[in-house]
C-alpha cells in the first residue's frame, strides 16, 4: 500500500488520510511530491487521476480524495476501528468530518496550514465565524462524550484526523479559542490532537523538511 502526499509542512489534506493510515498500524510506503514548484502538477499526475494529492494506491486500485481514502481504510482495516462502533457516535463523527471536508473556506484561505510558522493573525469576520462554529462543534461533542475519552466522540476516529490540521492552524496563527466562546473543552481537545503519536511523527518530518 502506498500513499502519495504533498509537503508535510503545508498539505493539510494529505495529513488527514496519512494519520488514519498510520493509525491502522499497517506498513505502507510514502511518496511525497514537493508542492509549489514548476513540476509539481506533472509529478502529481503520475500518481493521482484527479491531479491532486493525496492519493492512496492499494494494488491495482487508486483512491483519491481525503475523505474517500479514509472511508476506504475503515472498510479495509475494520479491526482498527477508525469509526466508532456506537451508531450515534459514528453518525456524529461522520457529520463533523463531512462539515470539515466541505466547509470553513474562510479559515482555510486566510489561515493555511504552515507547521513552521508562528504569528498572531488579525482575522476577518468570516474567519471569526468559522472559528466560533468549530468551537461550538468541538465543545458540544466533547460535552456529550467527555467520559469516553479525550477525542471528539471519545475514542480516536477519522473525525480527529480531519480536525488535527485545524488545531495546528489555531496554534500557528495565535488563535485563542477562549476568545471565541470556548469554556475549556475545545482547547483541551486541540491539545490532545497535537499530542497523538501519529501527529508527532508527521510534525517531526515536517519540521525537518528543507
Amino acid at each position: 500500500m502506498r500513499i502519495v502526499i504533498g509537503d508535510k509542512n503545508w498539505s493539510s489534506w494529505s495529513m488527514r488520510p496519512w494519520l488514519v493510515l498510520a493509525r491502522t498500524g499497517e506498513s505502507f510506503d510514502e511518496v511525497m511530491v514537493r508542492l509549489r514548484r514548476e513540476d509539481s502538477a506533472a509529478e502529481i499526475a503520475q500518481h493521482s487521476p484527479s491531479g491532486k494529492v493525496p492519493a492512496l494506491v492499494d494494488g491495482e486500485v487508486t483512491i483519491w480524495d481525503s475523505l474517500a481514502i479514509c472511508e476506504y481504510l475503515a472498510d479495509r482495516f475494520p479491526k482498527a476501528k477508525l469509526w466508532p462502533e456506537d451508531r450515534v457516535a459514528r453518525g456524529l463523527a461522520r457529520a463533523a468530518s463531512a462539515e470539515m471536508h466541505s466547509g470553513f473556506q474562510s479559515l482555510r484561505g486566510e489561515c493555511p496550514m504552515d507547521l513552521k510558522l508562528r504569528i498572531k493573525a488579525d482575522l476577518t469576520e468570516a474567519t471569526i465565524n468559522d472559528v466560533r462554529r468549530i468551537v461550538r462543534l468541538w465543545s458540544d461533542q466533547r460535552g456529550w462524550f467527555a467520559d469516553q475519552g479525550p477525542y471528539l466522540v471519545g475514542q480516536w476516529s477519522i473525525a480527529d484526523a480531519f480536525f488535527t490540521p485545524v488545531a495546528t492552524r489555531f496554534r500557528t496563527y495565535g488563535i485563542a479559542l477562549s476568545d471565541y466562546g470556548d469554556a475549556g473543552a475545545a482547547g483541551r481537545y486541540a491539545e490532545a490532537l497535537l499530542e497523538t503519536p501519529e501527529y508527532k511523527r508527521w510534525e517531526d518530518a515536517a519540521l525537518a523538511e528543507p
